[in-house]
């Protein structure tokens, strides 16, 4: 995606150029089934308002450099979609292309989980495979020590 540049006018915005990378995204997600936003938000330990916000380029807050791969894997880009949001994404935040460049590499599971019958001893349930996760990503990223 190449974005062609009139010398005689400024150059946009930080806020026209998070609303592009949004953009590519939202169309990504109104392609994927319906449940995608919801594995995003449990994937990133946010609520699905948090998804909302990042993927509606009216809104103008950006999504954080750490969580990019991620949403990429999980949404299943297309090369062609990702190179769209890297290019765009790279554009709106110089400083920490490296960041999305270097992402760690992940990949979505889906996990079947009992229901208890109960919605607290269910909230706890996934809050304690959450932990479980955040602590197993943590020990992975340090290598073990």
């Amino acid at each position: 995606m190449q974005m062609a540049r009139d010398p005689v006018k400024e150059p946009p915005d930080s806020a026209q150029m998070v609303a592009l990378y949004k953009s590519v995204l939202q169309k990504v997600l109104d392609k994927r089934p319906s449940g995608t936003r919801q594995r995003v938000a449990a994937a990133l330990g946010k609520n699905r308002s948090f998804v909302s916000q990042i993927s509606n380029p009216a809104y103008s807050t950006p999504i954080p450099a750490a969580h990019v791969e991620q949403i990429m894997e999980i949404c299943h880009f297309s090369p062609k979609e990702r190179e769209a949001f890297i290019e765009a994404y790279a554009l709106a935040h110089p400083r920490h292309q490296g960041l999305v460049d270097k992402g760690p590499k992940v990949r979505a599971r889906t996990l079947f989980l009992p229901d208890l019958g109960d919605m607290e001893r269910n909230r706890k349930l996934d809050a304690l495979i959450d932990d479980f996760i955040r602590n197993l990503s943590d020990l992975v990223d340090d290598g073990g020590g």
